[in-house]
This record gives structure tokens, C-alpha cells and sequence, in this order.
């Protein structure tokens, strides 16, 4: 049985490259983008074994590719997941808006593949696109959202269009997935298949209603609690005269979702490297200190090994 799907229920989503107010802003915008995307990679690049050429390849991203990974950290990527990505990683979206997004004017061709076919291919083919940095980007719809993986080798199989040498080695990256069970990516493999997904912006809320008792209850535990916690640092009286706002309904407070992406942000998971040139100034102050000798007393001797 096909799920049906309808274009119209999705508002459209900003294309790549539309202009705020110029063509000026527009540029400064892809240029900032673009610096993002290839730090984010030269950082990922530090921890981890890729391929050869991936940061020369990073010099290289186009706006087009920079729109997808810049899109993909505003949905929740991290640097870590970064890597998997970049390796090929199978990556789910609860955000349908990104298909229409993806589909770019320059380099997007329609493509076969066998990923989610439980999806209207005539309706919602699959699109590829080719790169310096995601080498084969292939992504289509889902039945929530939108999916992507990036391809070491592109394929052109399919259609009218006759064989390569590039499908022969895509056909032996597919032999390399079912030995190893993982994708093979442009910059090394990955376990994120489609069956064990990278899942970004998972649409988890299912909003429920609470019986009067119920919501009676836990309106006088909150009250409760918040009257505990109803502390200044100046003093108790202080705090008696100035309430906090009164609110109605603080049982419906606890099902509002937090304003902006919330999380642990782009470098949650990240090891940290500290590239700073070290104070010259706090070294000289920290030097002094080990070297003055306690008063009243025999200099203590310090043992290094």
C-alpha cells in the first residue's frame, strides 16, 4: 500500500541563493555559509581518520553543498555526527521542506536509487548532485521528512543514459556495503545505514489533555514548589513583596516546547582544542607564585618527574 502525499500541504521553503534584499546580501550570506561549513569540516578533520583530500576538497565546497551541510547543523548536527555524514551516513530529517530545498538549479538530476520505497518516486524522485566535498549527494522524501547520504562513487545507471566505469565501481561500493554492513561515503564508512539512521529533528511530541483532577493536582504541586524556590539574594521579606507573575496554567507550561533549536548545540559531543598562543602575562604570575618561597619557612622543594 502507497502513502499518498500532497504538495500543497508544505509551505515553501526558501530557495539556496533568494536574496533578502540584494544580490549583495545574498553573496555575503553564501560566503558566510561557506566559511562555516569548511571550518566545521577542517574541525571534524582533527579527530578521526578520513580519506586523503578532505580538507583541499573543503577549499573547494560549493554554495550549493554548503546549503546542504549548513542545513543539516541547523537541524541538530554536530560536529561528531559531522563525521558520519561524511562517511556516508544515512540521515533522516523530520522536515519536508528540504526536499523542495535541495532541489537546486544548477546540479540537481533526477536519480534511482532503492532507498525508501515506500515513497512515490514518480511524485518525489530521488535527486542527486555531485561535488567537491559530498562527491554524490543522493536525497529524497520520507514519509515525515526528508533523506540524505552522500555517495563516494556517482552513479549513472538508470533510464536511457548507458553504463560507466564509474557505475562499475559504484556497483563494488555496493559489494563493500553488504560485506561490511556500512555505507561507503566519500571520505570513509559508516554504520549509519538505513536501516540504523542518523535521525535529526525527530518529530517526538504527541500532545495529550489532563483530567481536572489531575491537572488540579499538579497545578498545586508547581504552585508549591515555586513558592519554595521564590528567593532573592538580598532577603525572604524582599522576596514576599515583589510575587512572581501569576499565572493560570502552569500545568499547560510543561508542554511548550523550547523557543529556537534546543540541545546540546554544534559542539556537544566535540573534543576541544585549545589553539590560543598561552598569556605570556599569566605565565609570568604563575611562575612567581611557585617560586616564592612560603613565609616563615625553608623554601618547599618541588620533585618533577
Amino acid at each position: 500500500m502507497k502513502r499518498k502525499h500532497t504538495r500543497a500541504s508544505a509551505p515553501r521553503a526558501e530557495q539556496p541563493g533568494e536574496a533578502a534584499s540584494s544580490d549583495t546580501v545574498s553573496a555575503e550570506r553564501a560566503d558566510e555559509v561557506r566559511a562555516r561549513v569548511r571550518l566545521m569540516i577542517e574541525i571534524t578533520a582533527r579527530a578521526g581518520s578520513y580519506r586523503k583530500g578532505l580538507v583541499k576538497a573543503a577549499g573547494r565546497l560549493s554554495p550549493e553543498e554548503a546549503v546542504i551541510l549548513d542545513d543539516l547543523e541547523r537541524h541538530g548536527l554536530q560536529v561528531p555526527q559531522l563525521r558520519d555524514v561524511l562517511r556516508g551516513g544515512h540521515v533522516l530529517v523530520d522536515d519536508p521542506r528540504l526536499y523542495e530545498r535541495w532541489r537546486f538549479a544548477k546540479g540537481s538530476h533526477p536519480r534511482i536509487s532503492s532507498h525508501h520505497r515506500d515513497i512515490d518516486k514518480t511524485l518525489y524522485p530521488d535527486i542527486g548532485m555531485r561535488g567537491q566535498v559530498v562527491r554524490e549527494k543522493l536525497h529524497g522524501r520520507t514519509a515525515q521528512g526528508t533523506w540524505v547520504q552522500l555517495e563516494k562513487t556517482p552513479a549513472a545507471f538508470g533510464g536511457s543514459k548507458l553504463p560507466r566505469p564509474s557505475d562499475v565501481r559504484h556497483l563494488m561500493d555496493y559489494v563493500v556495503y553488504k560485506f561490511t554492513n556500512s555505507n561507503v561515503g566519500p571520505w570513509g564508512l559508516s554504520r549509519m545505514t538505513e536501516r540504523r539512521p542518523l535521525y535529526l529533528a525527530p518529530v517526538l511530541a504527541m500532545p495529550t489533555s489532563l483530567t481536572p483532577p489531575i491537572a488540579r493536582s499538579l497545578t498545586q504541586a508547581l504552585r508549591r514548589i515555586e513558592a519554595n524556590d521564590d528567593v532573592t539574594a538580598v532577603s525572604q521579606e524582599l522576596a514576599a513583596r515583589f510575587p512572581p507573575p501569576d499565572r493560570p496554567d502552569l500545568a499547560g507550561e510543561l508542554g511548550q516546547a523550547l523557543s529556537g533549536r534546543a540541545g546540546r548545540g554544534l559542539f556537544g559531543n566535540s573534543d576541544v582544542w585549545v589553539t590560543q598562543t598561552p598569556s605570556r602575562t599569566a605565565a609570568a604570575v604563575l611562575r612567581e607564585s611557585r617560586e616564592a618561597p612560603p613565609a616563615g619557612g625553608r623554601p618547599e622543594v618541588c620533585h618533577e618527574r
